[in-house]
């Protein structure tokens, strides 16, 4: 048995301890809100949770790694089937088992981002964009069409906002992403704004929306205030 009381403040108890349902905890740097996290983990545990029932989000493969391993050491043992990581990890590893009703095959590869923007000015040359002196370079669209993603916007309302100069190119820049996302998918691979896309996307199909918020009774979010709209609809959806 772990000795919450004596491990944890009032403050950090009264969130360990809460019942199911939301929960937000703003507290401030050094405050443990990390301990919060695990303790909580520790908690639901020891009150009988199956690790596989639980959800834990982190921004960092670092912060996942850590926090795993301080649960490992509050219980004692491994937490073996406790999904936790990055959102970009849960998403990896949930399409691999639900990417064929996308269209995708299982052993898709994922693209890091100097693939990915090589990918994209290929398909930019292609379509002779690059012949205008004014064209943004492929870097510039591939963080223009991320943002729009990421934000849930259109890429014309993404140039307007980030790069004004290139709103009367919006339509090319289109065309250009529109290219690249048939190229990936002909090609079975996924950039990584594409695991939370899709993720999102899978989500719409109501057996497999069911089946992981059946799983996924308790979800855990490191630093919460860092997602995008993206990955709190995401979240939104699950729970």
């Amino acid at each position: 048995m772990i000795d919450f009381k004596k491990e944890l403040n009032s403050e950090q108890l009264e969130v360990v301890a809460n019942g199911d349902g939301y929960c937000l905890v703003l507290a401030g740097a050094g405050s443990g809100k990390t301990r919060v996290i695990t303790y909580r983990v520790a908690c639901l545990l020891e009150k009988g949770v199956k690790p596989e029932n639980i959800l834990l989000l982190t921004f960092t493969n670092k912060a996942a790694k850590e926090m795993l391993s301080r649960v490992e050491k509050i219980i004692g043992k491994k937490p073996d089937g406790l999904w936790g990581g990055t959102f970009h990890a849960i998403a990896n590893r949930i399409l691999r088992a639900t990417a064929p009703l996308l269209g995708y095959q299982s052993n898709f590869s994922v693209l890091d981002q100097d693939d990915s923007e090589t990918l994209l000015k290929s398909c930019v040359k292609e379509l002779h964009f690059f012949d205008s002196k004014r064209f943004p370079s492929a870097g510039l669209i591939h963080s223009l069409y991320s943002f729009s993603r990421n934000a849930q916007i259109t890429l014309t309302e993404a140039v307007d906002w980030k790069n004004s100069s290139f709103s009367r190119v919006a339509g090319d820049i289109e065309e250009a992403t529109n290219l690249y996302q048939k190229k990936k998918k002909s090609s079975n691979v996924m950039d990584f704004d594409d695991l939370l896309v899709n993720w999102h996307e899978v989500l719409q199909k109501p057996a497999v929306l069911k089946k992981l918020a059946d799983q996924f009774q308790y979800i855990l979010i490191d630093e919460y205030q860092d997602t995008n709209r993206l990955q709190a609809a995401i979240v939104k959806l699950l729970a």
